[in-house]
């Protein structure tokens, strides 16, 4: 069982910067780590995934440029650095632990067994 923690969100004017954290426990992190996005009234979104193994990293093209995905293994924790931020971009955001499947397909939140609670961010504009 792996539980995951995120903090960091909060409100931030476009433009700005926020940076998210998820500290995870329980166990070490997945090599599959991902952040995910809901807005009201939409479907979560993909936003970043790091796939530690083959050290490679995946952003969605809304982000692309503008966030960035690291992590500390010794910390068990991972972050998204998120610059020059626009009203879009406010969600919950959730981190989330990739099962066996998730390096395959990064980008779906189907191949993510664990959750956090989510953190939100408001931008305005």
């Amino acid at each position: 069982q792996v539980q995951l923690v995120e903090s960091g969100g909060g409100l931030v004017q476009a433009g700005g910067s926020l940076r998210l954290s998820c500290a995870a426990s329980g166990r070490a992190l997945s090599s599959t780590m991902g952040w995910f996005r809901q807005a009201p009234g939409k479907e979560r979104e993909f936003v970043a995934a790091m796939i530690w193994s083959v050290s490679s990293t995946y952003y969605a093209d809304s982000v692309k440029g503008r966030f960035t995905m690291s992590r500390d293994i010794a910390k068990n924790t991972v972050w998204l650095q998120m610059n020059s931020l626009k009203p879009e971009d406010t969600a919950v955001y959730y981190c989330a632990a990739g099962g066996a499947l998730a390096p395959v397909a990064p980008r779906n939140a189907l191949r993510y067994d664990y959750w956090g609670q989510g953190t939100q961010v408001t931008v305005s504009s």
